[in-house]
C-alpha cells in the first residue's frame, strides 16, 4: 500500500481501573478466552479471525481533526486500550488482559481504495502482547480524511462490538471529541464479574447443559483425515477452503418457511445446515456449534469487547419431514444459545472428562455463525419467484490456507451462505454439493 506522507500517531489517554476493583488487569473474558483457544490452534494462520470495517467521514475533516476522535474513541472503550500480559514473560500462569492508561496508536495515511486497504492491513496476524488491538488508516480525498478504514483484532472486539465503535467514532466526527456521553462498560469490569458468584452461577447452568448433550452426542459430525469417497473424497492443498453459495432462491425460500412455521429465519437455517450434515455423514444425532452473540443483558449491549461464543445446539433426526424437525429446533436452539455464555475452563473440564469416560476425543467440530446485521424476517414468498430465482445461484471459492481450528463452519452473511471446511474431511466437491442440496432442500421444502 502507498503511504502518503509520514505516520501519524493517535496520542490517546483513557481511564484505568477505579481503586476499589484493583489494578487495572484482569483475567480474559470467556469471549476473550474462547477467541484466543481458537487463535492458538489456527496459528499461524490466525489472521483469518482478523476482520474489519470502512466508515465514510461525515463532512469535511482534516487528518487532525479525525485523529482526535480516535484518541477520543480509545479513551472511552478500553478493549482498544488492552493488550495480553505474556505468560512467557511474567510469573503468571496463563494470559491476562492489560488495560493501558495511554499511548500511541500509528495511523497509516494513504489515497488507495479503502477496500483494498482492508485487506492489506487484516491480511497479518496481530502481535497480541506487543501490538494496540487495532489498526487504522485514513484514507485522503485531496487534503481531507474520505475513508476511516479499522481492522479489529477478535480479542478486543466481535462484528456487534466493531458496530458500537463505528457508531461512536461517528458521533465524534459529528459532535467533536468532548462530547459528554454516559461511561461505556468496560471489558475488565465484564471479566471480574465472570469470575465472580453472578458468573459462576451462569457458568454452571451451562456447563450442565454441555456435560449432558456431550454424553450422547456422536464423538464428532467430520471424522479428520477421512479417505472416504463418501463425504470426503480426495483433500485439496492447501486443505482449508472456502466456498460461498450466491443464491436468492435460498433466501426466498428461507423467509417463506420461517413465516408458515412462525420461525426465524436464523433457526430455519440451523434447522437445514444440521439435517444435511446428518444426510452426510448418516448420524442420527447431530451436533452444531452456533455462534451467539451473548448480548442479553443491560451492561453489555454496548460494549466493545468479544462477546461472542460457541453453544451447543443438538438436533435428533427421527422426524420424517423438515416441519418436524422444525418444531423441534426451536427449544433446542433456545437451550444451544443460552449454553454460549459459559466458561471456556468448564467446557474444556467437561470435554476432556467425558472424552476419557467414552474412550474417544468429543467435539463437534461443525460451526454455525449467522452474521447477518439485517435480518430480512419471514415473509411468505411466490412459488414462482422462487423457482425463477434459481437461475441465479452461484458457487464461488473465496478463500484458502493451511490451518483452521475447526473442520464444517457455516456462515451466513450479506453475500450469502459460505462453508469452510477442512477437505481431508470433506472435499471441495462435497462442499460444493454440500451447499447445493441445502438450497435444494429449502426451496423443496418452501415449495410443497
Amino acid at each position: 500500500m502507498s503511504v502518503t506522507g509520514p505516520t501519524p500517531y493517535v496520542e490517546f489517554a483513557g481511564p484505568g481501573s477505579a481503586p476499589s476493583t484493583g489494578p487495572p488487569t484482569a483475567p480474559l473474558t470467556w469471549g476473550q478466552r474462547a477467541i484466543w483457544e481458537a487463535i492458538v490452534r489456527t496459528a499461524p494462520d490466525d489472521h483469518y479471525f482478523n476482520f474489519g470495517r470502512v466508515l465514510k467521514v461525515p463532512g469535511s475533516r482534516t487528518v487532525a481533526e479525525v485523529c482526535a476522535a480516535l484518541a477520543a474513541l480509545l479513551a472511552r472503550h478500553g478493549a482498544f486500550r488492552t493488550r495480553m500480559s505474556d505468560p512467557l514473560r511474567t510469573t503468571l500462569a496463563e494470559p491476562y488482559q492489560r488495560l493501558a492508561e495511554k499511548g500511541r496508536l500509528p495511523v497509516v495515511v494513504t489515497t488507495e481504495d479503502p477496500d483494498r486497504v482492508l485487506d492489506e492491513l487484516a491480511a497479518r496476524p496481530f502481535d497480541y502482547f506487543g501490538e494496540w488491538p487495532v489498526r487504522v488508516a485514513l484514507v485522503l480525498d485531496g487534503d481531507r480524511v474520505a475513508h476511516v478504514v479499522l481492522v479489529f483484532c477478535h480479542l478486543a472486539a466481535d462484528g456487534l462490538g466493531a458496530e458500537v465503535a463505528l457508531r461512536d467514532l461517528r458521533i465524534l466526527l459529528l459532535r467533536g471529541p468532548n462530547v459528554r456521553r454516559p461511561a461505556a462498560p468496560q471489558p475488565l469490569d465484564l471479566a471480574r464479574r465472570q469470575a465472580g458468584a453472578e458468573g459462576r452461577r451462569a457458568a454452571q447452568t451451562a456447563a450442565a447443559h454441555w456435560e449432558r448433550e456431550y454424553r450422547r452426542i456422536p464423538p464428532t459430525m467430520f471424522a479428520a483425515f477421512s479417505t472416504s469417497s463418501a463425504p470426503s473424497g480426495s483433500p485439496a492443498g492447501p486443505p482449508i477452503w472456502r466456498a460461498l453459495l450466491r443464491s436468492p432462491a435460498l433466501e426466498l425460500a428461507v423467509r417463506s418457511i420461517a413465516a408458515e412455521h412462525a420461525a426465524s429465519t436464523s433457526t430455519v437455517l440451523l434447522t437445514a445446515v444440521a439435517e444435511l450434515v446428518g444426510r452426510f455423514t448418516g448420524h442420527e444425532t447431530c451436533a452444531v456449534l452456533p455462534i451467539s452473540a451473548n448480548r442479553f443483558r443491560r451492561d453489555t449491549t454496548d460494549i466493545v469487547a468479544t462477546m461472542s461464543q460457541e453453544g451447543l445446539f443438538t438436533l435428533d433426526r427421527r422426524e420424517a419431514t423438515f416441519a418436524g424437525l422444525l418444531r423441534a429446533a426451536g427449544p433446542a436452539a433456545l437451550r444451544a444459545y443460552r449454553s454460549a455464555y459459559h466458561d471456556p475452563a468448564d467446557r474444556n473440564r467437561i470435554t476432556a472428562s467425558v472424552s476419557a469416560e467414552r474412550g474417544e476425543p468429543i467435539h463437534p467440530y461443525c460451526c454455525f455463525n449467522d452474521m447477518r446485521f439485517a435480518d430480512p424476517g419471514p415473509a411468505r414468498c411466490d412459488p414462482a419467484e422462487i423457482t425463477a430465482a434459481l437461475a441465479q445461484t452461484s458457487v464461488t471459492w473465496p478463500m484458502s490456507q493451511d490451518k483452521l481450528n475447526c473442520r464444517f463452519c457455516v456462515h451466513l452473511t450479506a453475500e450469502g451462505v459460505s462453508l469452510t471446511a477442512d477437505t481431508r474431511c470433506l472435499s471441495r466437491p462435497g462442499m460444493e454439493r454440500y451447499l447445493l442440496e441445502l438450497e435444494a432442500l429449502l426451496v423443496e421444502t418452501a415449495l410443497r
